[in-house]
């Protein structure tokens, strides 16, 4: 009855039965990729991105635009351009969109410096209602959420974590961030922001260094870059970017490894998670250099109190957190609360 009712809702798609058995024939089922359809937008320091996401986490068309900082008009001007190629490429007629999530940082106005934008402009966002300005432009619920807990989101309904119950997520964007998994599920904390590691200290900074974000963040790289009489925006303009300042990134990587093993040991002591995920705004091969170099950090630390850890790539890199706002509408409709039912 449960299978008849999702297949009448379309949610479910039969297939042929599997004959040759004890019994009844086997009815395998799928879940129908078809079935719901969800705008994802990602507001990032230096980028812009807004895709549209199917039942099965499949993304089918998206669009993306560098910047050299956000602002509320750049962002909706990108939204309006954007929405009717990506609409049409994915073939998805609007009144079928069946949400809107949006993954922005928490007080995008307080990192100014760090982005290296006027901080009159940023001031803009304080004021700004990007929910109900995007609900102007369409008849669908829009939801809204920190961009690294909606990174973590995405790792966590679509990466490979289906027996890892407890896991730290680190994203490494233009500032560090990410988000907590606990029993399976997103853990916001009291403002949403639980997992936003960028103020976590780390050892061996100079003062007024020592967080998290001195060491494990982009921007890091780019005044780096920068410094040395390059273009910081380089590495954002296309991956190749990341190959023109080989010295700079090997010196980057390796600190962004130290500082985030040392994150890492120091979320375990009060929390004993079973993973550590670490994805990023940067090429493939940038994150899994950094994903060797933790483990082979790990291996040298003086881990006695806790539990040595799992040290995994995530899956969308880039894309994460623009799939991660996606996912919000869909696992408000769908995703089991134990919260919610008191568990």
């Amino acid at each position: 009855m449960i299978f008849r009712s999702l297949e009448a809702e379309n949610l479910l798609l039969r297939g042929e039965p599997e004959r040759g058995k004890l019994g009844q024939p086997s009815i395998p089922a799928r879940i129908n990729p078809d079935a719901r359809f969800y705008l994802g937008l990602k507001v990032g320091r230096r980028s812009y991105d807004l895709i549209i996401l199917d039942f099965t986490g499949t993304i089918r068309a998206s669009r993306s635009e560098f910047h050299t900082y956000p602002t509320p008009d750049s962002c909706m001007a990108f939204v309006e351009d954007a929405l009717s190629p990506v609409l049409t490429e994915a073939k998805v007629a609007p009144e079928a969109v069946a949400g809107f999530g949006v993954a922005i940082p928490n007080e995008l106005w307080s990192w100014a410096g760090e982005m290296a934008a006027p901080q009159s402009e940023m001031d803009l966002w304080r004021d700004f209602d990007i929910a109900a300005a995007l609900s102007q432009i369409g008849s669908w619920q829009v939801l809204v959420e920190n961009d690294g807990t909606a990174a973590c989101r995405a790792e966590l309904m679509f990466g490979s974590h289906d027996k890892t119950e407890d896991l730290i997520y680190f994203f490494v964007g233009t500032i560090v961030g990410g988000g907590i998994v606990l029993d399976s599920e997103v853990f916001l904390g009291r403002t949403g922001n639980a997992g936003g590691f960028g103020p976590l200290r780390v050892p061996d900074g100079s003062p007024g260094k020592n967080r998290l974000m001195d060491h494990a963040s982009i921007f890091v790289l780019e005044q780096m870059i920068e410094a040395a009489g390059g273009d910081r925006y380089d590495i954002w303009n296309s991956p190749e970017g990341w190959d023109r300042y080989p010295d700079l990134v090997d010196v980057w990587i390796a600190d962004t490894a130290k500082a985030l093993a040392h994150g890492a040991v120091s979320s375990l002591a009060v929390i004993d998670f079973e993973s550590v995920v670490i994805d990023g705004a940067f090429p493939e091969h940038i994150r899994d250099r950094i994903v060797h170099d933790v483990n082979v950090i790990f291996d040298t630390m003086d881990l006695q109190g806790v539990e040595r850890p799992d040290v995994v790539a995530g899956r969308w890199g880039e894309m994460a957190r623009a799939v991660g706002a996606a996912t919000l509408p869909l696992v408000a409709e769908y995703a089991f609360n134990n919260r919610a039912l008191g568990a």
